[in-house]
């Protein structure tokens, strides 16, 4: 059998070299973690490279899902599965009975832009509207055939802001003052047992409604 030559002490790597492999192992760990770890599972972007490679927006609804997740857990154990069964029931016909007693007030009055979304059960969308720093937007969103939970927030430049959450809501209204320049507007989930239709009304001073993707 033949051996291979047992290596020399000047081919192997010197303490010098095997620092310098591990350090730069380290700074590589660090890199990723905070440029592509922190932003795309915590909605954490002390950078801003997260934000730019549309990472952070990841974050945001995997930190959304995670908080509507324990939410939902912490209200099954305060609330009977009977109660949980009725109030599920009764959002239902809440939700379809703001809806059809708001059609006439919302084709009464003049809005900008109207869209329309379908929510499954378990499902959620986002959309937001492009503003400037100080602008001011009326809004009225409502859900037909159940409630949603929603997520009204922002973000931009860095920031980011939540202006408010509900939960089994059938509507929303109000005028959205952007905080700062950058994305304003409402995440909805469905967690119901039924399909949702959500529609949002809006005008005022945006330039743009982004819509999911």
């Amino acid at each position: 059998m033949h051996n291979g030559n047992k290596p020399t002490p000047e081919d192997l790597p010197t303490s010098a070299q095997l620092l310098k492999s591990t350090a730069i192992a380290a700074a590589s760990a660090v890199a990723i973690l905070t440029l592509v770890v922190l932003p795309a599972e915590y909605n954490i972007d002390p950078t801003g490279v997260g934000k730019a490679l549309g990472l952070a927006e990841m974050g945001e609804i995997k930190t959304q899902l995670a908080e509507e997740a324990e939410e939902d857990r912490l209200m099954q154990l305060q609330t009977a599965p009977v109660v949980e069964e009725q109030s599920s029931v009764s959002g239902g016909i809440f939700g379809i009975f703001f809806g059809a007693a708001y059609a006439e007030e919302v084709v009464a009055a003049e809005w900008t832009e109207q869209y329309s979304l379908i929510l499954t059960p378990g499902e959620g969308a986002e959309v937001k509207l492009a503003m400037e720093e100080g602008a001011e937007a009326e809004f009225l969103w409502v859900a037909e055939g159940g409630v949603v939970n929603y997520d009204l927030h922002g973000d931009g430049g860095g920031k980011d802001i939540s202006y408010e959450k509900g939960r089994a809501e059938p509507r929303g209204e109000g005028v959205l003052t952007a905080a700062f320049s950058g994305n304003h507007g409402w995440f909805w989930r469905n967690r119901d047992k039924q399909d949702v239709t959500v529609t949002l009304y809006a005008r005022g001073d945006y330039s743009e409604m982004k819509l999911p993707k």
